[in-house]
Parts: C-alpha cells; structure tokens; sequence
C-alpha cells in the first residue's frame, strides 16, 4: 500500500528534507540509525529462536503452543493468601509468570534489528537469520505459536484469560514491518511467506470476531488504541484492504474524538496511576495508526474531528512535558517516572508529518537504548527505518 511521499524519498535517499519556518533542516534517519541497528543486529546474529513453547506455566489453561500471560497488577490477597488475586493499579508484580512475553518481545527487538540491517546494508546474513526466527513462531510445527490469545493476562483465581491481554501481542507489529522488509528477498520462499501470512491472517481474524478482540476494542483507553494498531499492521501485511479501511474509520469517528480531550491530552490516561508513561504510550500508539494507514488522499495525520480535535493537538500537548518533565502538572506515576522519556516515536512520525524540526531534534536527543523491562514493554516502535520503507 503506498504511504504519503515523504516516507518514498526516506526509502529512496535516506534523508528527509522538511521546511521549517522558512528554514531547511535535513536528516537522514539511515544514518541516524545506522551504527545502533548493526550493533544490535550483529549480537542478535548470534541468537537462535526462543517462541512460547520453550517455556511453561503450571497455571496456563492452554497447551505449550498457547501463549500465556498473568496480569501485570494482580497480587495475591494478603487477608486470603490461597484465594483469588486482587488489584493494585500500577504495581506489576514481580512474580507472576512474564516468559512468553519476554520471548515475544525479544521476537520483536530480533526482527526489528535484522530487517532494518537488511534494509541498510543489503546483506543477506540478515534476512537469513531473520527467516530463521519467523519459521519458529510462525511456521515450524514444533514450536509455532497458536494464532490467538485466549489465555492472556490470566488472573489466578479469577479468569483463565482476558480480551485486555490482546495488548501484549502489540510487539508483533513491528514485525510485520520486518517481514515486509525482507519479503522480496531470496530468505522466504514464497511457500513459506504464504505461511506465514496465513498465521497473521488467522490472528487477525481471531481478533477481529472473538469476544475477548471486541472486547479489546471497545476498552476506551490505550487498549483500543493498540487493538486498532495491531489490526491495521496485520491487514496490511495480508493486503487487507477492507480491513484498513475500517481501522482509519475507527480512529477518526471513535478514537480520535472519544479519547483526546479539546487540549489535546488523554484524560483516560491521566487518570490512572501511570499518567505519563501512558499518554506517551497512548500518544505513540495513535502516531503510529497514522504512520501505518496514512495515504495521499487519506491522511490521518492531517485529519480533524467535527470538534477540533487532531493529531498535532496531542503532539503540541506532550511535547512541552517531553521536552521538560519537570514542568509535568499532574500526578507523578507510581513506577518507572524517572525513566521516561525515551526515543518517542511519536515525535519522529510527528516531525516528518508535520515538518516541525523541534519535534526531530527532541527525538534524537533522546535515549534510543532503553533496556528497563518496563519502557521495553511500552515500545512498540523501535526501529523507525522499518515503518518508512513503504
């Protein structure tokens, strides 16, 4: 699917020129991004694939090739230790099972990194390994993970899974953009690109009609948000064209509107115990629809609610607070504060579509190699030559 021009010219050049108050400001992203990717790409040469069934959980209702996932804020009840897990907003707790979310994270970093070598260098021990590691998840009986996530957070003593545990499967995204990346490569056969597609195909499905996947995108908060992301990455890998088209409708007469305030800030995320960490990821989230669906004549980033309500309106929001945390007027969140800010990928998109050079010049001052769990897990977008290469 073709994307607005200035994503063309990054692919064909590398380097993005934006007119800014009548001043020119180039970047070259390759460039930019060029001695982090190959680095990580270069250790990751040495990893061999790690999907959902080389690790178990008693407790998981579902079979080794299910991914499974605990809730994050439950807890045991200190008053009825044997009984069901209660809720503390905000407070992961350490001991609930995580393996299979870390697997799928690392899937994601893995497949980032050795696409956007690829893309860089045009090696093919790159989009070898590559095809390695989506064989396992994808392919590979022995080790594929089934397409659906019936038994994600789970909560010990109240539910097997839950629709709000779709979420995790956010890290698959950015590996469809490095499956696109190396899918005209000699590294896929055509058989087994089918195959694979075939998986995203059925995940997308299961997301799209099960209870827990309507129940995911009707949440209201960032949930809906990374349901519609998710589901626009995965039909653009199929080619989904009526399922994009129902996704840029969803973010403008639903996302938009219902969860940005008229100043541009998410009052769903300010609400909660983590208000900064979740309207950067909220934000990111809604930037990167954009960047995913975003067409000449049907631009996202440019469009605007019957109320007002845009994009730019929740970038020229955050950006103040990105640029100088301290000036935050609202509550502080409960973990993780001092480690936010990070790369946003929402300043970069913003920047390019936008052309504002502050929003490009904030992005790369800032930490582009996060390895706090916690920031991993709420950074979907991590190797931003991928998502300009279509």
């Amino acid at each position: 699917m073709k994307k607005i021009s200035l994503k063309v010219v990054v692919l064909l050049i590398g380097i993005t020129t934006i007119s800014c108050s009548n001043s020119k400001m180039a970047f070259n992203l390759n460039e930019i991004e060029r001695s982090r990717v190959l680095k990580n790409a270069e250790d990751y040469l040495n990893e061999s694939p790690e999907t959902v069934t080389a690790t178990n959980c008693v407790r998981s209702a579902g079979t080794r090739h299910d991914f499974y996932s605990e809730g994050d804020y439950w807890w045991p009840d200190e008053k009825n230790l044997e009984g069901p897990y209660i809720r503390k907003d905000g407070l992961t707790n350490p001991a609930n099972f995580t393996s299979h979310r870390e697997a799928l994270i690392r899937f994601s970093q893995i497949s980032g990194a050795l696409a956007s070598a690829y893309i860089l260098t045009n090696d093919k021990k790159y989009s070898e390994k590559l095809a390695l590691h989506l064989k396992a998840w994808f392919v590979n009986q022995d080790t594929k993970m089934n397409p659906n996530l019936l038994y994600a957070q789970a909560i010990k003593g109240v539910a097997t899974g839950r629709g709000i545990g779709i979420i995790d499967t956010v890290h698959l995204v950015e590996v469809t953009k490095a499956i696109h990346a190396i899918e005209n490569s000699s590294a896929l056969s055509k058989t087994y690109l089918e195959v694979i597609k075939s998986w995203f195909s059925n995940y997308l499905h299961w997301i799209t009609t099960h209870e827990y996947g309507t129940a995911e995108r009707d949440n209201g908060n960032n949930h809906s948000v990374c349901w519609t992301m998710q589901v626009a990455a995965f039909a653009d890998l199929i080619g989904d064209e009526k399922t994009m088209d129902f996704c840029r409708n969803f973010y403008k007469n639903t996302l938009l509107p219902n969860q940005m305030e008229k100043d541009g800030s998410f009052p769903l995320e300010l609400k909660r115990t983590k208000p900064y960490g979740y309207s950067l990821f909220n934000l990111d989230a809604m930037t990167s629809i954009c960047q995913i669906l975003s067409t000449k004549k049907d631009n996202l980033f440019t469009y605007t609610s019957n109320d007002g309500k845009n994009l730019e309106l929740g970038l020229k929001f955050m950006f103040p607070y990105i640029e100088n945390k301290t000036d935050w007027p609202f509550q502080h969140d409960v973990m993780y504060w001092d480690e936010w800010p990070v790369r946003q990928s929402s300043l970069l998109f913003g920047g390019i579509a936008y052309k504002n050079k502050k929003y490009i010049k904030l992005w790369k001052s800032l930490n582009a190699n996060f390895t706090t769990p916690e920031i991993v897990r709420n950074m979907p977008v991590r190797n931003p030559i991928l998502w300009v290469l279509k």
